[in-house]
Order: C-alpha cells, then structure tokens, then sequence
C-alpha cells in the first residue's frame, strides 16, 4: 500500500479545503514546492497534486506552481484538477506529470476517460456525497451511485481509481473504509481511499483491509495527527 501526501493548489499557494469547499481553504505554504521537496526527504514515492481552480474553471490554473514542483523534485507525480480533454493531458505529461487523475469527466463522458487510458496512465477519481458522484470541483451532486461509476471503469485500462467521501474530507474525522472497499470491489482496480485520514490507526486500518493499494493524506500532515516519517516505515515493516 502506497501513502500519497497531496499538495492542493490555489491561487499558486498550497491549502486544505474543509468537505471541498473553497471559501473553507487555510493556506499551508506560498511555495508548494518546498513542500514536495519536505515530502521527498521524509520518504515518500508519490506526491497527490490537485489544481483547485482548475477543478472549477475546467482549465489549468495553477501551471507555474505544478511546474516549480516538477523541477524540484523526484517524486512520481499525479495531478487533477481541471482537465477535461486530451490536449490538457498532453501538456501535463510532457510537462512530466507521471499519471493523470480525471474526475468529473469520467462520469460526463466514460467513453472518453476508456480512450485516454489506451494512451496514456489514467487515474479515475471518483469523488461521493452520500455515496453518490459529486462533480465540478464538488460543488453539485448527481444521481449516479459512486459504487456504479466504479464498475463501469472495470476493464478499462486505468491505473487505479480514488474515492473520496467528500464528507470527510479535511474532517480529520477517520477514513471510510467501507465505501473504499466498497468501490475496490465494484471495479477489481486498486483504490486509493481518500478523504478524512486522521492518524496511524487509519492507515492500519486500510493495510488490513489487503484490497485497498493507497492512502491520500492531507491535513492529517499539515495539522501534525499524523507522523508521515513514522507512516513511511510503518508500511515498509508490513509491506506484505
């Protein structure tokens, strides 16, 4: 199991939202990078990057930060936000972006994140509210089940699917295991839970799981409930 820190990009700074809401974001760092660059030196592979006003504007807007990130360090990269077509993709991976995370336009246009897939490492982010799909940066619910959304990306070719129970996020509230397991089991990918991880205690919990491959953390870092260094050597310890 992977634990993936995240950087969520607004106005070029590093913040937290509170169950996705913008008005909610406390800002962490005005340079995102040093923060990739902290990660890196406490032993993580990956780092989560999320372009908050590109998830609203349905466009890259915080390119110059995502940037600055890439050329400072060596951590695979995965970025959403935003990204509604493949020219956006393409700029991101030749940018050096190593997977791209598309969210709302998986449940608009399936068709289009299969296609995406065959070209380049695609991750589906599927984002609930009440176990439901939430889209356009959180801000509407749909109708269509998150658990549904999950299975019909089933055979398609993406790398990995993360599910955030919006409700939690940035709660500090305990991770929701079972709508993880729930949307592993659905589409057979490895899932990556999101949303609410406060503590050790939560990522024993995903690792007992065994069908859960990753973890976002967020404010658990920023607010100090989770020691990420401590987390890093936890998992190599276990790692089967």
């Amino acid at each position: 199991m992977e634990i993936l820190p995240a950087i969520d990009l607004k106005d070029g700074q590093a913040v937290r939202l509170t169950k996705g809401l913008m008005q909610s974001a406390k800002i962490y760092s005005d340079e995102p990078w040093e923060v990739a660059k902290k990660f890196e030196e406490m032993g993580s592979s990956w780092v989560h990057l999320v372009d908050l006003n590109g998830a609203f504007a349905g466009e890259p807007k915080n390119l110059e930060q995502i940037e600055k990130i890439r050329q400072n360090c060596h951590l695979k990269l995965e970025l959403g936000g935003g990204i509604r077509d493949e020219e956006t993709i393409r700029r991101y991976v030749d940018l050096g972006i190593d997977r791209i995370i598309l969210g709302s336009i998986a449940l608009k246009n399936p068709s289009f994140v299969k296609e995406m897939a065959q070209k380049y490492r695609i991750v589906v982010g599927i984002d609930a509210i009440d176990g439901y799909v939430a889209v356009e940066g959180w801000a509407e619910k749909s109708t269509m089940k998150a658990t549904d959304l999950a299975r019909a990306f089933a055979d398609a070719g993406v790398e990995a699917i993360i599910c955030t129970d919006v409700g939690r996020d940035g709660m500090l509230s305990g991770v929701n295991v079972d709508f993880t397991l729930s949307i592993a089991e659905a589409s057979g990918i490895a899932t990556i839970a999101s949303g609410g991880l406060k503590n050790l205690d939560d990522i024993i919990a995903l690792k007992e799981s065994q069908k859960i491959s990753g973890v976002i953390v967020g404010k658990a870092f920023y607010e100090g409930t989770l020691d990420l260094p401590e987390a890093f050597a936890f998992l190599a310890k276990n790692m089967f």
